[in-house]
C-alpha cells in the first residue's frame, strides 16, 4: 500500500547519502554551531536540499519537517508529512568517525507509514512500511528474542541537548548497566534504532530527541516486532523526544528502570522541551 512512498524515501536517502559521502573527511567543510555540542555543516544543508527535491518532485503536495528547516513553506497541506534528518551523527561525521546516516520517514496524520535509514559507510539500508514488515538490505529483520534485560546488549545517547537531565540519566544508566551485558553510545540515534529493530541491540533509551531523529526508527522497531514508548509508557515521544525502545521483554524491563527514576513530567520540569521540538511534535 505504501510502496510508492518507500521507493521515494529510498531514492531520496540514496541521493542524500551520496552528497554527505562526498564531504566525509573533507578538511575544508563549512561548519556552523547551532547550539552547545550541536553543529550543522554544508553537507547537512546540501543533503537536505537534494532529499527535498527528490521527494517534492513526486509528491509536491506533501508537507515537510526537516532538521535544517529548508522545507519550511514548501509542499502543500496534505495529510502526509516527511520527517527528514539529512545527516544524523554530525559530530561523528565531523570527527571522521564513519558512524552516521540519512533518516527519512513519512507519516499520514499521526501514523508512520514508510521509513528508511541509510548508512553510507557501512552500506546498510534499513526499510519499513506500515503492515509490510522491516528489512535490512532487503532481508526481513526482527527484534532480538530476549526474555528480559539481564544480559542485554543496549544502546543509548547522552543527553547533551538536555544537560539538566544528566543526573537522572546517569541514575538510569547505572541501573541498566548493572543488568546489561554492555551499553554502547555510538552517536547516531537513527542508526541505534535501526540496529535495535534488526536485533543487534536489544534495547535503546535516550532523552530529548527530535522527530526527525526517531521517525524512521520508530516504524522500523514496530514492524520488526518491537516496542517503543515515552517515559510514561505512552506515545508522546514526538512531543517530548524521550524514548525507550527494544524487544518487548527488554523494553518492559528497561522502562521499569527508567520509571524508578523519572517520568515525562519530571523531565519537563528540569529541562523544558525546546520550542522548536514542541512545535514539531504531533501533526
Amino acid at each position: 500500500m505504501y510502496e510508492d512512498l518507500l521507493a521515494t524515501a529510498e531514492d531520496a536517502a540514496r541521493t542524500g547519502a551520496a552528497v554527505v559521502r562526498r564531504y566525509f573527511r573533507d578538511v575544508g567543510l563549512e561548519v556552523r554551531r547551532k547550539g552547545q555540542n550541536d553543529f550543522v555543516t554544508q553537507a547537512d544543508k546540501e543533503s537536505e536540499a537534494a532529499i527535498l527535491a527528490a521527494i517534492l518532485s513526486r509528491f509536491p503536495e506533501h508537507r515537510i519537517l526537516a532538521e535544517e528547516g529548508s522545507g519550511a513553506g514548501l509542499g502543500g497541506d496534505s495529510d502526509y508529512q516527511w520527517l527528514i534528518d539529512p545527516l544524523d551523527g554530525t559530530t561523528n561525521f565531523l570527527q571522521g568517525l564513519p558512524v552516521y546516516c540519512v533518516s527519512i520517514a513519512c507519516r499520514r496524520g499521526d501514523e508512520l507509514v514508510a521509513a528508511v535509514v541509510h548508512d553510507p559507510e557501512g552500506n546498510n539500508v534499513f526499510t519499513a512500511t506500515r503492515g509490510g514488515g522491516a528489512r535490512w538490505n532487503g532481508r526481513r529483520m526482527e527484534v532480538a528474542p530476549r526474555a528480559g534485560i539481564d544480559g542485554a546488549f543496549l544502546a543509548t545517547g547522552y543527553p547533551f541537548r538536555a544537560l539538566p537531565t544528566l543526573d537522572v540519566y546517569l541514575a538510569i544508566f547505572r541501573d541498566a548497566f548493572l543488568h546489561a551485558k554492555a551499553i554502547r553510545r555510538c552517536g547516531a540515534a537513527a542508526l541505534d534504532l535501526a540496529y535495535t529493530a534488526a536485533g543487534v541491540y536489544d534495547g535503546f533509551f535516550e532523552f530529548r530527541l527530535s522527530p526527525w531523529d526517531i521517525g524512521a526508527g520508530l516504524l522500523l522497531i514496530a514492524e520488526a516486532g518491537g516496542v517503543a514508548t515515552d517515559l510514561d509508557g505512552g506515545r508522546g515521544y514526538f512531543a517530548g523526544g524521550n524514548i525507550v525502545a527494544g524487544a518487548p521483554a527488554v523494553q518492559r524491563d528497561l522502562l521499569a528502570i527508567v520509571q524508578r527514576h523519572s517520568s515525562e513530567a519530571e523531565i519537563d520540569r528540569i529541562s523544558p522541551v525546546a520550542p522548536a521540538v514542541a512545535a514539531a511534535g504531533p501533526p
